[in-house]
């Protein structure tokens, strides 16, 4: 094995970008050399804001393979062994060897010699097409070339056994030399290994190789900054992330503001200073609030001390936060409620309205969720009409990853109901896979109501996900209905819920004559036509719920709710279903557990871990492979002809008299446990069937020569199919 290095040297990648590139340049340079023969051992990487680093043990050359393919029988007609040996690069079947097959006898072989290939070679070629498909978000072309990349190319170190693997791409030729820090150590630094490249950069160069360590650095030092003061560091590790992504030799400095932006809120303060200037807040470990200071993250060591860096900052962050105390002064003038009105000039969706009509719908259905989640009605619908009310605030129109937290604040300051204030900033819960859910009743209401809204309307305008495509973050909205519901045992009917809004939704955009796009142009000029329209649905709601099982009639085919509910419904699920295989569920227990018409998902999650449970015990894996011999013996049957119709009679033999009589009494049982959701009791009683199933397809001719028996084993056999189906598909089970 011998060392490889590549390093790709560029102005300055953007600091989000540099860690995803990183795993996507291991990704490709190791499914490259693989898939060349290579063995990949020791494998580096390391990102900085100008550099992407790879480095490796690969064997000097790639292993000769030895490749054989099968061809046509012995005496095959000639075309067939024309084509076998076009196929196989031979000029005469005299090269090809024989071979002999018990069952199919002689057949011609190709043996075909690959020699191993020089590992400088392989590199040559894939270097240049990794670097030509490489995925970044966004690439640009630079000079005269048609090579694009994130930022204009300006190096590549490409070593192998200590010496250059010389190519070229874009319009740049690879060497043994780089660069360091543009102030400190800017080189050219030639190169041999990679303990000499990283000495070099290190120490003479003032480059940080690994972002890991920069990121350690920043911590360490701005943490001993702040205990020297008797204050502790307010960590942000996405801010950690950002600032070792902009910097290659971090320099911690430790900044002063005046004490008076201490009256803003804390959120403001934070956010002021991390995003207009990648700062860290301080605070009193003592009192536990922000501290008149902050912490800047350099570049460089400068010669001054970092003065005139810390009073650039500061003039910058003065401003900044001079501002925020006018917007929040500004914004204090009025209560939260003063700002509801307002929303109706900020425009939702153009198909779906304004944000005002999206706040009067979620306070409907909010106060309709309310008592499925123990919370106050009343509660819950005046939190739905305040949580959108910020969005119009000038804190908020600054700065719009404030919203639902300066709601919150001003409602506060009013001496507002605590579960309201909670619900108005967390109604947007969860945001992400590791963010939190909402766990007071009333916010729970509202964020859930938020997110059904948003799903419902986008799925009544057919604005649905498409591909890698999601631009109105709906599978995130579905997902944060799954993990409402099951994270906080939200019992509810998703049909029931989506059904009465949907409708909900179309009564409120057919009277509002500035939406467009849901009601067409007939029954917005005739609105008693649609409202006539409207009551036809809400009467009809227990007709056409049972339609979502997948026969709708003539009357109703086209209906919107047939249209819409039950693929919003599939799309909820399949989140649910990605939701469960991340905590460890197998898909096809999920598959399996998932039987029509279900809308409950606590409900739904409680089968499924029921039915993992008992699968993975001896009496489950038993049935499983009782319900898998009958299923296939029908199939067998049916392809010959079509299976017998009718229930089953009581055989005259024992173990199918047993059988008869164990399933009948099994079926009942079933779905008494079922009715009280009692899925291991369900699950035991279908585990009483094992012992006569076993005996049954063991002690009896299934097939039988005697038509009627056999068409009757038949019916058996379709009897524990259709016992088993009370509870899951087995079918889908794999094993």
């Amino acid at each position: 094995m011998a060392e490889f290095l590549f390093e790709i040297l560029s102005e300055e990648i953007p600091a989000r970008m540099q860690v995803r590139a990183g795993a996507d340049l291991q990704k490709l340079m190791v499914a490259g050399l693989t898939k060349a023969g290579l063995t990949v051992e020791n494998i580096r990487v390391l990102t900085g804001p100008r550099r992407l680093t790879f480095v490796a043990d690969l064997p000097v050359r790639s292993p000769d393979v030895t490749d054989i393919r099968k061809g046509p029988r012995v005496g095959s007609p000639e075309r067939a062994l024309e084509g076998f040996l076009k196929a196989a690069g031979l000029s005469d079947i005299s090269e090809a060897e024989t071979r002999t097959d018990p069952k199919k006898g002689e057949y011609y072989v190709a043996v075909i010699q690959n020699s191993g290939q020089d590992t400088r070679a392989i590199l040559q070629a894939l270097i240049p097409d990794v670097m030509a498909n490489f995925p970044w978000p966004k690439s640009m072309k630079s000079g005269g070339s048609n090579f694009r990349w994130v930022r204009p190319l300006r190096g590549l170190l490409v070593l192998f056994q200590m010496e250059v693997v010389h190519l070229e791409v874009g319009g740049i030729t690879s060497s043994n030399t780089t660069i360091g820090h543009r102030r400190h150590g800017p080189g050219p630094y030639a190169v041999s290994t990679f303990e000499n490249y990283r000495s070099q950069l290190e120490q003479a160069g003032h480059v940080m190789l690994s972002h890991e360590d920069r990121k350690a650095v920043i911590l360490s030092n701005a943490s001993e900054l702040c205990a020297d003061k008797g204050l502790e560091l307010v960590e942000d590790e996405g801010l950690l992330n950002e600032v070792a992504g902009l910097t290659e030799w971090p320099v911690v400095l430790f900044g002063d503001m005046d004490a008076d932006f201490l009256n803003l809120p804390d959120e403001v303060i934070r956010l002021t200073l991390k995003s207009h200037q990648k700062t860290f807040t301080v605070r009193d470990p003592k009192t536990g609030k922000l501290a008149a200071h902050y912490i800047i993250v350099a570049n460089q060591i400068a010669p001054d001390g970092g003065e005139a860096i810390k009073a650039g900052n500061g003039k910058v962050i003065s401003a900044r936060l001079s501002d925020a105390v006018f917007f929040q002064t500004e914004d204090a003038k009025k209560n939260l409620i003063d700002y509801y009105e307002k929303l109706d000039t900020v425009v939702f969706h153009k198909k779906l309205g304004t944000i005002k009509d999206k706040a009067e719908r979620v306070a409907a259905l909010a106060r309709d969720l309310a008592a499925k989640v123990d919370a106050d009605p009343d509660l819950a619908e005046q939190a739905a009409k305040l949580a959108k009310c910020d969005l119009v605030t000038q804190t908020v129109i600054e700065a719009t990853s404030l919203q639902g937290q300066i709601g919150r604040l001003m409602f506060e300051r009013e001496g507002g109901n605590a579960s309201v204030a909670t619900a108005i900033e967390e109604h947007y819960k969860p945001q992400g896979p590791s963010d939190d859910v909402p766990t007071d009743p009333v916010a729970i209401a509202v964020a859930l109501a938020d997110k059904l809204d948003t799903l419902v309307g986008f799925w009544a305008i057919d604005e649905k996900p498409t591909g890698s495509k999601d631009p109105f973050a709906l599978r995130r909205a579905a997902l944060g209905v799954v993990r409402i519901i099951l994270e906080n045992d939200v019992r509810i009917s998703l049909i029931d819920v989506t059904i009465k809004h949907l409708i909900q939704l179309k009564m409120q955009l057919s009277q509002n004559k500035a939406a467009t796009g849901w009601a067409d142009s007939k029954s917005r000029t005739d609105s008693r036509e649609n409202t006539v329209v409207i009551q036809k649905l809400l009467v009809e709601i227990d007709t056409l719920k049972t339609l979502l099982d997948g026969s709708p009639s003539r009357e109703f085919e086209n209906s919107d709710v047939v249209l819409v509910i039950p693929s919003l419904l599939t799309f909820i699920l399949d989140r649910l279903k990605v939701y469960l295989r991340d905590q460890g569920m197998g898909h096809d227990i999920i598959d399996a557990a998932l039987t029509e018409g279900q809308d409950d998902l606590v409900a739904i999650v409680n089968r499924v871990n029921a039915l993992q449970s008992f699968l993975s015990t001896p009496e489950g894996e038993d049935l499983l492979a009782g319900y898998k011999r009958a299923a296939n013996i029908l199939k067998a049957e049916a392809k010959k002809g079509e299976l017998p119709s009718g229930a089953a009679n009581r055989p005259s033999d024992e173990q199918g008299a047993a059988l008869f009589d164990a399933l009948t009494a099994a079926k009942p049982a079933i779905s008494k446990a079922l009715e009280s959701e009692d899925y291991a009791k369900a699950l035991t009683s279908l585990a009483g069937l094992r012992i006569p199933i076993d005996a049954f397809f063991t002690d009896t001719q299934i097939i039988s020569d005697d038509t009627a028996v056999k068409d009757n084993n038949l019916r058996l056999l379709g009897m524990i199919s259709d016992t088993s189906r009370q509870i899951a598909d087995f079918e889908a089970i794999q094993g």
